[in-house]
C-alpha cells in the first residue's frame, strides 16, 4: 500500500493522514541536516509497518532535497543498525 508523504513546514513534520489519523516525523532542520527527532504512529494504525514505510519515504524526501538525516529517535538510531544501507543518507 502506498500513501501520500505531506511535508508540514509549519509544524516541522512529515506525515501521512490515514483514515482521519495522522502518522508523522518530526524534524528539526539544522542547516540541512535533519535531525529526525520523534516517530509517531497512532495505535489505531500499528502494526501494519507504516513507520518503516514513513521513514523510508522521508529519507527519499531528504535526499531529494539534497540535505542529511540525523537520527536522534529510538525507533530511527534502530532501523540505521537494521539497515546499514542506508547510512549514506545520514550524516
Amino acid at each position: 500500500m502506498s500513501y501520500t508523504l505531506i511535508h508540514n513546514a509549519n509544524e516541522c513534520k512529515y506525515e501521512y493522514h490515514i483514515d482521519g489519523a495522522v502518522a508523522y516525523i518530526t524534524y528539526d532542520d539544522q542547516n540541512g541536516n535533519m535531525h529526525l527527532t520523534h516517530t509517531i504512529v497512532p495505535d489505531e494504525l500499528s502494526g501494519k509497518g507504516l513507520a518503516k514505510t514513513l521513514l523510508e519515504d522521508v529519507l527519499q524526501q531528504i535526499k531529494i532535497d539534497n540535505k542529511k538525516a540525523v537520527a536522534q529517535c529510538s525507533y530511527i538510531i534502530k532501523y540505521l543498525e537494521k539497515h546499514p544501507e542506508a547510512s549514506h543518507l545520514f550524516v
